[in-house]
Protein backbone atom coordinates (compact mmCIF):
# COMPACT_ATOMS: atom_id res chain seq x y z
CA UNK A 1 0.00 0.00 0.00
CA UNK A 2 1.39 3.28 -0.76
CA UNK A 3 1.91 6.07 1.81
CA UNK A 4 -0.48 7.90 0.29
CA UNK A 5 -3.35 4.94 0.08
CA UNK A 6 -2.04 4.86 3.69
CA UNK A 7 -2.69 8.24 4.67
CA UNK A 8 -5.85 8.17 3.29
CA UNK A 9 -6.87 5.44 5.27
CA UNK A 10 -5.85 7.14 8.49
CA UNK A 11 -7.38 10.64 7.87
CA UNK A 12 -10.51 10.61 10.09
CA UNK A 13 -13.54 11.19 7.48
CA UNK A 14 -16.55 13.84 8.70
CA UNK A 15 -19.42 13.41 6.81
CA UNK A 16 -21.03 16.65 5.52
CA UNK A 17 -24.65 17.61 6.65
CA UNK A 18 -27.37 15.52 5.70
CA UNK A 19 -31.10 15.65 5.80
CA UNK A 20 -30.90 11.19 5.74
CA UNK A 21 -31.22 10.81 9.43
CA UNK A 22 -34.83 13.03 9.73
CA UNK A 23 -36.14 11.10 6.73
CA UNK A 24 -35.29 8.20 8.04
CA UNK A 25 -36.72 9.16 11.73
CA UNK A 26 -40.02 10.24 9.56
CA UNK A 27 -40.14 7.18 7.70
CA UNK A 28 -39.51 4.54 11.53
CA UNK A 29 -42.53 7.01 12.75
CA UNK A 30 -45.24 6.02 9.78
CA UNK A 31 -44.18 2.73 9.70
CA UNK A 32 -44.59 2.06 13.08
CA UNK A 33 -47.58 4.02 13.16
CA UNK A 34 -48.97 2.63 10.36
CA UNK A 35 -48.37 -1.13 11.91
CA UNK A 36 -49.97 0.07 15.33
CA UNK A 37 -53.42 1.38 13.20
CA UNK A 38 -53.57 -1.27 10.82
CA UNK A 39 -53.39 -4.20 14.09
CA UNK A 40 -55.84 -2.27 15.51
CA UNK A 41 -57.95 -2.00 12.37
CA UNK A 42 -57.95 -5.60 12.10
CA UNK A 43 -58.55 -6.27 15.91
CA UNK A 44 -61.91 -3.75 16.03
CA UNK A 45 -63.07 -5.60 12.39
CA UNK A 46 -62.80 -2.32 10.43
CA UNK A 47 -63.47 -2.91 7.12
CA UNK A 48 -61.55 0.56 5.72
CA UNK A 49 -58.35 2.18 7.39
CA UNK A 50 -56.39 4.22 6.25
CA UNK A 51 -53.22 2.46 8.61
CA UNK A 52 -52.30 0.48 5.59
CA UNK A 53 -51.54 3.61 3.29
CA UNK A 54 -49.42 5.26 5.98
CA UNK A 55 -47.54 1.45 6.63
CA UNK A 56 -47.14 1.73 3.20
CA UNK A 57 -45.62 5.23 2.41
CA UNK A 58 -43.46 5.04 5.54
CA UNK A 59 -41.83 1.74 4.26
CA UNK A 60 -41.02 3.69 1.03
CA UNK A 61 -39.92 6.78 2.69
CA UNK A 62 -37.26 4.29 4.73
CA UNK A 63 -36.41 1.81 1.52
CA UNK A 64 -35.19 5.25 -0.43
CA UNK A 65 -34.04 6.47 2.36
CA UNK A 66 -31.72 3.49 3.06
CA UNK A 67 -30.98 3.60 -0.73
CA UNK A 68 -29.71 6.93 -0.73
CA UNK A 69 -27.87 6.69 2.50
CA UNK A 70 -26.09 3.07 1.68
CA UNK A 71 -25.08 4.12 -1.65
CA UNK A 72 -23.38 6.92 -0.37
CA UNK A 73 -21.51 4.91 2.32
CA UNK A 74 -20.43 2.12 -0.68
CA UNK A 75 -19.28 5.02 -2.85
CA UNK A 76 -16.94 7.20 -0.12
CA UNK A 77 -15.86 3.33 1.21
CA UNK A 78 -14.64 2.92 -2.40
CA UNK A 79 -13.39 6.53 -2.73
CA UNK A 80 -10.63 5.22 0.27
CA UNK A 81 -12.40 8.15 2.36
CA UNK A 82 -12.97 6.05 5.10
CA UNK A 83 -10.06 5.35 8.32
CA UNK A 84 -9.20 2.74 10.38
CA UNK A 85 -11.22 4.75 13.13
CA UNK A 86 -14.29 4.97 10.92
CA UNK A 87 -14.91 1.08 9.60
CA UNK A 88 -14.33 0.44 13.43
CA UNK A 89 -17.39 2.85 14.43
CA UNK A 90 -19.26 1.03 11.65
CA UNK A 91 -18.66 -2.50 13.25
CA UNK A 92 -19.71 -0.80 16.99
CA UNK A 93 -23.01 0.69 15.28
CA UNK A 94 -24.02 -2.76 13.55
CA UNK A 95 -23.00 -4.63 17.01
CA UNK A 96 -25.53 -2.00 18.77
CA UNK A 97 -28.13 -2.44 15.98
CA UNK A 98 -28.48 -6.15 16.60
CA UNK A 99 -28.25 -5.86 20.11
CA UNK A 100 -31.55 -3.41 20.00
CA UNK A 101 -32.98 -6.49 17.95
CA UNK A 102 -31.80 -8.65 20.62
CA UNK A 103 -33.76 -6.80 23.12
CA UNK A 104 -37.08 -6.29 20.74
CA UNK A 105 -37.45 -9.95 20.67
CA UNK A 106 -36.41 -10.56 24.48
CA UNK A 107 -39.71 -8.36 25.10
CA UNK A 108 -41.81 -10.32 22.81
CA UNK A 109 -40.41 -14.06 24.45
CA UNK A 110 -40.62 -12.90 27.75
CA UNK A 111 -44.44 -11.69 27.71
CA UNK A 112 -45.29 -15.38 26.37
CA UNK A 113 -43.65 -16.31 28.96
CA UNK A 114 -45.43 -14.28 31.70
CA UNK A 115 -48.85 -15.37 30.06
CA UNK A 116 -48.05 -19.22 29.84
CA UNK A 117 -46.77 -19.16 33.26
CA UNK A 118 -48.39 -16.69 35.23
CA UNK A 119 -50.80 -15.63 33.62
CA UNK A 120 -53.45 -18.19 32.67
CA UNK A 121 -52.92 -19.80 36.27
CA UNK A 122 -54.27 -16.52 37.88
CA UNK A 123 -56.87 -16.09 35.42
CA UNK A 124 -57.97 -19.46 36.31
CA UNK A 125 -57.71 -18.92 40.49
CA UNK A 126 -54.47 -20.63 41.29
CA UNK A 127 -51.34 -19.14 42.23
CA UNK A 128 -51.00 -16.86 45.48
CA UNK A 129 -51.60 -13.33 44.43
CA UNK A 130 -52.35 -11.99 47.53
CA UNK A 131 -55.79 -9.68 48.30
CA UNK A 132 -56.73 -9.57 44.96
CA UNK A 133 -57.35 -13.08 44.73
CA UNK A 134 -60.51 -13.80 42.70
CA UNK A 135 -61.65 -16.10 40.37
CA UNK A 136 -63.21 -13.55 36.94
CA UNK A 137 -64.20 -17.09 35.11
CA UNK A 138 -65.11 -19.83 37.01
CA UNK A 139 -65.62 -22.28 33.83
CA UNK A 140 -62.05 -21.28 32.83
CA UNK A 141 -59.53 -24.15 32.16
CA UNK A 142 -56.11 -23.17 32.27
CA UNK A 143 -53.94 -24.74 29.45
CA UNK A 144 -51.64 -23.98 26.71
CA UNK A 145 -52.45 -23.41 23.88
CA UNK A 146 -55.02 -21.40 25.18
CA UNK A 147 -58.02 -22.77 22.39
CA UNK A 148 -60.84 -21.97 25.14
CA UNK A 149 -60.92 -18.10 26.12
CA UNK A 150 -62.28 -16.77 29.21
CA UNK A 151 -64.18 -14.56 26.88
CA UNK A 152 -65.21 -16.45 24.00
CA UNK A 153 -67.64 -14.15 22.73
CA UNK A 154 -65.13 -11.57 22.16
CA UNK A 155 -62.50 -13.71 21.47
CA UNK A 156 -63.68 -16.95 20.39
CA UNK A 157 -60.05 -18.57 20.53
CA UNK A 158 -58.09 -20.94 17.52
CA UNK A 159 -59.66 -24.27 16.15
CA UNK A 160 -56.48 -25.95 16.49
CA UNK A 161 -52.71 -24.78 17.71
CA UNK A 162 -50.68 -24.56 14.58
CA UNK A 163 -48.13 -27.72 14.94
CA UNK A 164 -44.34 -28.14 14.52
CA UNK A 165 -44.47 -30.59 11.44
CA UNK A 166 -45.34 -29.66 7.71
CA UNK A 167 -44.41 -26.04 6.89
CA UNK A 168 -42.45 -24.76 10.05
CA UNK A 169 -40.58 -27.65 10.13
CA UNK A 170 -39.66 -26.88 6.45
CA UNK A 171 -39.36 -22.84 7.46
CA UNK A 172 -36.62 -24.30 9.81
CA UNK A 173 -34.68 -26.46 7.52
CA UNK A 174 -34.81 -23.53 5.06
CA UNK A 175 -33.41 -21.13 7.59
CA UNK A 176 -30.63 -23.32 8.77
CA UNK A 177 -29.43 -24.38 5.13
CA UNK A 178 -29.49 -20.45 4.40
CA UNK A 179 -27.06 -20.07 6.85
CA UNK A 180 -24.99 -22.52 6.04
CA UNK A 181 -24.77 -21.71 2.23
CA UNK A 182 -24.32 -17.61 3.31
CA UNK A 183 -21.24 -18.70 5.19
CA UNK A 184 -20.19 -20.68 2.30
CA UNK A 185 -20.08 -17.34 0.17
CA UNK A 186 -18.20 -15.80 3.21
CA UNK A 187 -15.22 -18.38 2.59
CA UNK A 188 -15.57 -17.67 -1.25
CA UNK A 189 -14.76 -13.83 -0.37
CA UNK A 190 -11.73 -15.06 1.59
CA UNK A 191 -10.24 -16.94 -0.72
CA UNK A 192 -10.73 -15.00 -3.76
CA UNK A 193 -13.53 -17.00 -5.06
CA UNK A 194 -16.01 -14.68 -6.55
CA UNK A 195 -18.08 -17.54 -8.44
CA UNK A 196 -18.25 -19.34 -5.20
CA UNK A 197 -19.54 -16.04 -3.79
CA UNK A 198 -21.76 -15.26 -5.91
CA UNK A 199 -22.89 -18.69 -6.44
CA UNK A 200 -23.76 -19.66 -3.08
CA UNK A 201 -25.09 -15.81 -2.18
CA UNK A 202 -27.67 -16.78 -4.89
CA UNK A 203 -28.53 -19.85 -3.37
CA UNK A 204 -28.83 -18.05 0.09
CA UNK A 205 -31.52 -15.33 -1.35
CA UNK A 206 -33.54 -18.16 -2.94
CA UNK A 207 -33.59 -20.10 0.49
CA UNK A 208 -34.74 -16.58 1.80
CA UNK A 209 -37.27 -16.18 -0.37
CA UNK A 210 -39.06 -19.29 -0.31
CA UNK A 211 -39.00 -19.28 3.72
CA UNK A 212 -40.74 -16.02 2.84
CA UNK A 213 -43.05 -18.23 0.61
CA UNK A 214 -43.82 -20.64 3.28
CA UNK A 215 -44.69 -18.29 6.03
CA UNK A 216 -47.51 -17.02 3.68
CA UNK A 217 -48.84 -20.13 2.94
CA UNK A 218 -48.73 -20.79 6.68
CA UNK A 219 -50.78 -17.61 7.63
CA UNK A 220 -53.43 -18.99 4.74
CA UNK A 221 -53.29 -22.19 6.38
CA UNK A 222 -53.82 -20.57 9.46
CA UNK A 223 -56.48 -18.26 8.71
CA UNK A 224 -58.69 -20.36 6.51
CA UNK A 225 -58.35 -24.24 8.18
CA UNK A 226 -57.09 -23.78 12.11
CA UNK A 227 -59.40 -20.40 12.74
CA UNK A 228 -56.05 -18.92 14.27
CA UNK A 229 -56.28 -15.03 13.92
CA UNK A 230 -55.10 -11.94 15.64
CA UNK A 231 -58.87 -12.29 17.23
CA UNK A 232 -58.27 -16.01 18.55
CA UNK A 233 -56.99 -14.26 22.13
CA UNK A 234 -53.40 -14.41 23.88
CA UNK A 235 -52.16 -17.37 21.87
CA UNK A 236 -53.41 -16.05 18.20
CA UNK A 237 -51.98 -13.06 19.15
CA UNK A 238 -48.43 -13.99 20.65
CA UNK A 239 -48.22 -16.39 17.66
CA UNK A 240 -48.77 -13.59 15.19
CA UNK A 241 -46.59 -11.19 16.63
CA UNK A 242 -43.75 -13.22 16.92
CA UNK A 243 -43.87 -14.71 13.79
CA UNK A 244 -45.25 -11.66 11.94
CA UNK A 245 -42.16 -9.44 13.40
CA UNK A 246 -39.57 -12.19 12.65
CA UNK A 247 -40.99 -12.37 9.18
CA UNK A 248 -40.46 -8.70 8.83
CA UNK A 249 -37.68 -8.87 9.85
CA UNK A 250 -36.48 -11.63 7.30
CA UNK A 251 -37.88 -9.82 4.31
CA UNK A 252 -35.31 -6.84 5.46
CA UNK A 253 -32.51 -9.54 5.24
CA UNK A 254 -33.34 -11.19 2.17
CA UNK A 255 -32.99 -7.53 0.49
CA UNK A 256 -29.77 -6.88 2.43
CA UNK A 257 -28.40 -10.07 0.91
CA UNK A 258 -30.21 -9.49 -2.57
CA UNK A 259 -28.00 -5.64 -2.43
CA UNK A 260 -24.85 -7.94 -1.53
CA UNK A 261 -25.65 -10.20 -4.16
CA UNK A 262 -25.82 -7.24 -6.77
CA UNK A 263 -22.43 -6.18 -5.09
CA UNK A 264 -20.80 -8.98 -5.40
CA UNK A 265 -21.82 -9.40 -9.22
CA UNK A 266 -20.41 -5.65 -10.08
CA UNK A 267 -17.02 -6.90 -8.22
CA UNK A 268 -17.37 -5.67 -4.94
CA UNK A 269 -15.84 -7.17 -1.51
CA UNK A 270 -11.96 -8.48 -1.27
CA UNK A 271 -10.69 -10.57 1.80
CA UNK A 272 -10.00 -7.04 3.27
CA UNK A 273 -12.72 -4.73 2.43
CA UNK A 274 -15.97 -6.44 3.15
CA UNK A 275 -17.88 -5.72 6.07
CA UNK A 276 -20.88 -4.81 4.07
CA UNK A 277 -21.28 -8.59 3.88
CA UNK A 278 -20.13 -9.29 6.92
CA UNK A 279 -22.87 -6.66 8.44
CA UNK A 280 -25.57 -8.49 6.12
CA UNK A 281 -24.15 -11.98 7.40
CA UNK A 282 -24.60 -11.14 10.95
CA UNK A 283 -27.53 -10.00 10.81
CA UNK A 284 -29.33 -12.67 9.02
CA UNK A 285 -27.34 -15.51 11.52
CA UNK A 286 -29.36 -13.44 14.23
CA UNK A 287 -32.55 -13.72 12.23
CA UNK A 288 -31.55 -17.32 12.17
CA UNK A 289 -31.13 -17.95 15.92
CA UNK A 290 -34.35 -16.15 16.81
CA UNK A 291 -36.08 -18.55 14.26
CA UNK A 292 -34.39 -21.56 16.10
CA UNK A 293 -35.68 -20.30 19.58
CA UNK A 294 -38.95 -19.21 18.22
CA UNK A 295 -39.65 -22.67 16.40
CA UNK A 296 -39.30 -24.27 19.92
CA UNK A 297 -41.00 -22.00 22.13
CA UNK A 298 -43.81 -21.57 19.38
CA UNK A 299 -44.31 -24.73 17.94
CA UNK A 300 -42.74 -27.52 19.47
CA UNK A 301 -43.32 -26.90 23.00
CA UNK A 302 -46.00 -24.45 22.79
CA UNK A 303 -48.66 -26.68 20.76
Amino acid sequence: MSEATNEAYETYYVPSDSKLPIMASIGIFLTVFGIGNVLNDMTAGAEHSIGGWILMVGGLLMGTTMFIWFSTVIKENHAKMYSQQMNRSFVWGMGWFIFSEVMFFAAFFGALFYVRVFGIDWIAGLGNRGPADVVYFENFVPAWPLLNTPNPELFPGADKPMGWFGLPLVNTILLVSSSVTLTIAHHGIKEGNRKKLITWLGITVALAVAFLVCQVLEYQEAYSHLGLTLNAGIYGTTFFLLTGFHGAHVTLGTFMLAVMLGRAIKGHFSDDDCFGFEAAAWYWHFVDVVWIILFFVVYVFGS
